[in-house]
């Protein structure tokens, strides 16, 4: 298949052109920069433009792009954080329509963040719904809304993962936490008792794999693994798995908050979520513990 992909020069964008090409797929990534690769676009949302003959041929769209969610939440980075979701996808639409493009699908990425930002015994499910209205739920849930434009009259399938932390070796938030662990400085924050949804880089490139390729999968999905710890013993299990101390004292929570202010949220507050949905169609995770998933990236 030929598969536009935006952010595919990111963490997981990369990752996912590999595999693609692996797959004998004819993977097309939009740049910010202009070069003379045949596989890659100039593209700038900024101008409202993207290169037309990205869309020959096509037959599916992998949405990536968005600003980073861990950065210190000003006024001005809150409107990065939409417009490099939402209006980029507003923009490919646009480009679709213009150019009378149909496609067999369009699958875009989602935060887990989508039910709101909060602490509980629930276990979320994909009906559930926003169950608290915060900044990250707006923002997720307008994310959700530009991919299903497409479902009207260019898309076949629209697909969304909501997409927990990404454990990755070679960026996210992995390497930092590895770092303080490192240091025999690593333990709780704030309760410590809020829930810590997560997912394997590996587990989350084959997871948009899986949703390309079978055409019976549609609709919204945890991306999400087994296993969910509370914060406490995610980083209780990555000291042990590192070989490092576990310092019994939390970090408390005024001194997250005076660090990252509103983005603190995200660290001291997390409910579980269920990936039996993406599971009863077939989906196999890899990783289904954190202790599995540090070994990997640890060893």
């Amino acid at each position: 298949m030929n598969v536009l992909i935006t952010g595919g020069t990111g963490l997981i964008g990369k990752k996912l052109v590999h595999k693609l090409r692996e797959r004998n797929h004819n993977p097309r990534v939009l740049t910010r920069k202009k070069t003379n690769n045949p596989d890659e676009f100039y593209w700038n949302s900024d101008e409202k433009f993207i290169d037309p003959k990205a869309f020959e041929n096509l037959d599916s769209i992998i949405h990536l792009a968005g600003a980073n969610i861990s950065q210190k939440w000003t006024a001005e980075y809150k409107k990065e954080l939409f417009s490099s979701r939402i209006e980029t996808a507003n923009l490919l639409k646009d480009y679709c329509l213009r150019q009378n493009v149909r496609i067999n699908s369009f699958i875009s990425a989602s935060g887990i963040n989508y039910y709101g930002t909060f602490t509980s015994e629930e276990i979320l499910k994909e009906s559930d719904g926003i169950l608290k209205q915060d900044f990250l739920a707006k923002l997720c849930d307008e994310w959700e809304n530009a991919a299903e434009n497409f479902s009207y009259s260019i898309s076949h399938r629209t697909v969304c993962l909501r997409t927990a932390m990404v454990l990755a070796k070679n960026g996210g938030a992995f390497p930092m936490l590895k770092k303080t662990v490192d240091f025999n400085i690593g333990s709780a924050v704030g309760s410590g008792n809020q829930w810590m949804n997560w997912i394997h880089e590996d587990d989350l490139v084959n997871m948009y794999i899986f949703a390309l390729e079978n055409p019976e999968i549609e609709g919204k999905f945890n991306a999400v693994a087994d296993q969910i710890p509370t914060n406490e013993n995610f980083m209780k299990a990555l000291a042990k798995t590192s070989g490092k101390l576990f310092l019994p004292v939390n970090v408390p929570s005024f001194v997250m908050k005076v660090a990252f202010g509103e983005m603190s949220s995200i660290i001291l507050e997390g409910t579980r979520a269920s990936n039996k949905k993406i599971k009863s169609l077939g989906f196999d995770f890899k990783f289904s513990t954190p202790e599995q998933a540090f070994e990997d990236l640890i060893k």
